[in-house]
């Protein structure tokens, strides 16, 4: 008697929107009101539920940084009901996060949370979003930042994978250095949010994911046009405008266009005055092709010079050599460029099958003077060298994703194609002098590396609380070097491929608590001028990870991501920037435990900490000389962030390093430093869209001294008669206060 009541069954299908874009929004929380069912939107903001009887529903919707809002729907029999709903903007309130099985192990609460807490304010403050992630600046601002996470001095990225909308950042056999990652090319204003996760669990990232990676996404749309100036200590300016092209006519049609720039000019606060300089311009559009498709196209260009007083020695300074901000090669500086088209499609089927579609280009220019040793090689000339290098790079990412149901268990297959192309002219390392001549010619050449990767993931909802996802990667290198130095000239290549399975749990035991395994490979590929001269032997080192880890809310202000960690990599490498070598260093283990804790004080205070701490050793060196330098043991951040109905919002943060190794067995140590910074901003209350901001950001609240980078370096100082090895560091910003005015309209 019970079948014919469920004979005729009806189907809800709904999308989300953006109040002041009129756009939909990714990621949003979808519940049926006393049912147990939820969901959330795709990447067009659809949601959709089958098999419910015919009867009046509630539909929940949530999601940070918006008002929660619930609405009343009613199933008709053989029918789909189609509901459109539009969120509006709200302050934070933590008791609405939810943690979710359906979406497991989201480290996305941790960062939709941050980025709506804590305003980008700079382009480091982009890196800085991923929890445990230290960046240190050693060239003036202009050269990508030196990164640290998990226990890895990660150089510039060379176990860190970096995105932005999906366009790799990190260069494969750079001039400078494997993975070389600068994202300075990015606007901060522009920055939506970040997705990261740790480790190298994730089947579409391959190279390079091995401590983790991060996604930058820029915004889709502005919410309306405004200018942004700034003025600082030390001859700092900066200028900013984004520019809204379609209006509300765009977004009546749910298409959006922007077109923005940046300049930028400091002398900072060197003694030898940097004249930084950058410019940025981006353009972008979205739209709908159809109903079920979008496309993005993103055009950008960025340029950049600057001189920078390097890295000195302890002894230069202790005695009187030359100030704290001083340098002892004042000639050291660089420049560079980079021009981006990134073109993104995205189809959800009549049966929500997702295709996405992805093909970027770019052009990038780069030439970097450096002088680490001074005159350890050259006692008349001295050491400074040059990088160089002219790079295309091209490739494509494409998706396609299927949901199904098996009886009671919920199976989303994904498979993919990622291709990519560098090929550079002129890589470049010499001996120069003075930036204007050149005494010797080191490394001169042309790279051509190919990498093509396949792979495929499975998620199951086994129930309503455990989840499996699964995956496997394959991933094929072609790398080629053309060496333009011999006579003849000579090319080789080499070729390798790897492997990468993926296994992970997640079981939720309620929407305040999340247990969680994740197990993995990953791996870094070498720099091809290398592994051609080695006929192929080093190409692609492995690493094993696992996290072991929670998400629980005790409270509904508190939400606490905790996770113990092991990595293992089969070979770690060292770059010799000036002798344009990367020296294998044998076998490392890495262990550690993250947390990240975020608690609403009040309805209008926030505070976060994040607690990391990491035991990195080689495996192949005896004890007390199997310290990895300068890798990082111990690091926090934290701070509290104020948003109130007033017009007043800020924070006041903290950074933490403890001391570290700067040599394997731990007898030359880098000092480890506490920083505080301040940002305060203030928008008239009252008026029903705030017309403009008046910004305070101040770095170093303290003045405390500090050293930014350090390195345990071997080098002779014009006159000595021996080399001496010892700390050499870039000192750490000084107290540095900046004034922001920002006008919308």
């Amino acid at each position: 008697m019970g079948l014919p009541a469920y004979a005729h069954l009806g189907s809800l299908l709904g999308t989300v929107y953006d109040q002041s874009t009129n756009l939909p929004i990714r990621g949003v929380t979808v519940q049926l009101t006393g049912l147990g069912k939820a969901t959330f939107t795709n990447e067009l903001g659809q949601y959709r539920f089958d098999g419910l009887v015919a009867a009046p529903y509630k539909v929940e919707l949530s999601h940070v940084g918006y008002k929660s809002q619930v609405t009343a729907v009613t199933v008709v029999d053989d029918q789909t009901t189609t509901l459109k709903t539009v969120l509006v903007s709200a302050s934070v309130d933590l008791s609405e996060v939810v943690v979710s099985s359906q979406r497991p192990n989201e480290q996305q609460l941790i960062s939709s949370l941050d980025i709506k807490l804590r305003p980008i304010t700079n382009s480091q403050e982009i890196l800085r979003m991923v929890p445990g992630l230290f960046i240190g600046q050693h060239a003036g601002g202009g050269k990508a930042e030196q990164i640290f996470l998990r226990g890895f001095d990660l150089d510039h990225g060379t176990d860190i994978r970096l995105t932005v909308d999906g366009m790799p950042v990190n260069m494969v056999s750079h001039a400078h250095g494997q993975g070389y990652a600068d994202l300075h090319f990015v606007i901060p204003e522009l920055v939506q949010g970040v997705d990261f996760k740790k480790g190298p669990y994730t089947t579409d990232k391959g190279n390079l994911a091995t401590a983790g990676w991060a996604d930058f996404r820029t915004r889709t749309a502005l919410d309306r046009s405004f200018v942004k100036l700034e003025a600082g200590q030390f001859d700092t300016y900066r200028a900013v405008a984004g520019i809204d092209l379609l209006g509300q006519k765009g977004k009546d049609k749910n298409q959006s266009a922007y077109l923005a720039s940046e300049y930028s000019y400091s002398n900072s606060y060197f003694d030898n005055p940097q004249h930084f300089k950058r410019v940025n311009v981006v353009g972008k559009y979205h739209g709908h092709l159809s109903p079920n498709t979008n496309l993005t196209l993103t055009g950008s260009t960025f340029w950049s010079k600057w001189n920078h007083s390097g890295q000195i020695p302890d002894r230069a300074v202790e005695s009187g050599l030359i100030g704290w901000f001083g340098s002892i090669d004042p000639t050291e500086g660089g420049e560079t460029s980079r021009t981006n088209v990134n073109a993104q499609l995205v189809t959800v089927t009549s049966k929500n099958h997702v295709i996405k579609n992805q093909l970027f280009y770019s052009n990038y220019n780069f030439e970097l003077y450096s002088n680490f040793t001074f005159f350890l090689n050259d006692s008349i000339n001295g050491d400074q060298i040059r990088q160089k290098e002219h790079r295309n790079l091209f490739g494509y990412n494409g998706s396609y994703s299927v949901h199904s149901i098996l009886g009671k268990t919920s199976w989303t297959t994904t498979v993919g194609a990622q291709y990519r192309q560098d090929i550079t002219h002129g890589t470049e390392l010499s001996h120069t002098k003075n930036r204007v001549e050149t005494l010797n010619r080191i490394q001169y050449g042309n790279v051509n590396e190919i990498n093509a990767a396949l792979y495929a993931n499975e998620q199951v909802q086994v129930s309503s609380r455990f989840v499996i996802d699964a995956g496997i990667r394959l991933d094929y290198f072609r790398s080629q070097y053309e060496d333009l130095l011999l006579n003849p000239v000579t090319t080789k290549r080499a070729t390798q491929s790897i492997v990468s399975p993926k296994l992970n749990f997640y079981y939720t035991f309620n929407p305040r608590f999340q247990l969680y395994l994740n197990t993995g490979k990953g791996f870094h590929s070498n720099d091809a001028r290398v592994v051609t001269a080695q006929n192929g032997r080093e190409i692609l080192p492995g690493a094993y990870g696992s996290d072991l880890g929670f998400i629980i809310k005790p409270f509904p202000k508190l939400l606490i991501n905790a996770a113990a960690w092991y990595l293992w990599m089969e070979q770690e490498f060292v770059y010799v920037g000036d002798e344009g070598v990367v020296e294998p260093s044998g076998r490392s283990r890495r262990e550690g435990i993250d947390l990240s804790l975020r608690y609403q004080l009040t309805k209008t205070l926030y505070a976060d900490v994040d607690l990391n701490t990491a035991n990195p050793r080689s495996v192949d060196a005896e004890a007390g000389q199997n310290y990895l330098p300068l890798a990082p043991v111990f690091t926090s951040t934290g701070g509290l962030s104020l948003q109130t109905p007033f017009g007043f919002s800020g924070s006041l943060r903290y950074r933490y390093m403890a001391d570290r190794p700067a040599n394997e067995d731990n007898t030359i140590v880098a000092k480890g430093y506490f920083v505080p910074d301040m940002q305060v901003n203030y928008a008239p209350p009252g008026l029903a869209r705030k017309k403009y901001t008046l910004g305070l950001s101040v770095q170093n609240l303290f003045n405390t001294r500090w050293k930014e980078t350090q390195f345990d370096t071997e080098s002779r100082l014009k006159g000595e008669a021996a080399p001496v090895d010892e700390i050499h560091f870039t000192p750490g910003t000084p107290f540095f206060a900046r004034l922001s005015l920002t006008y919308f309209w």
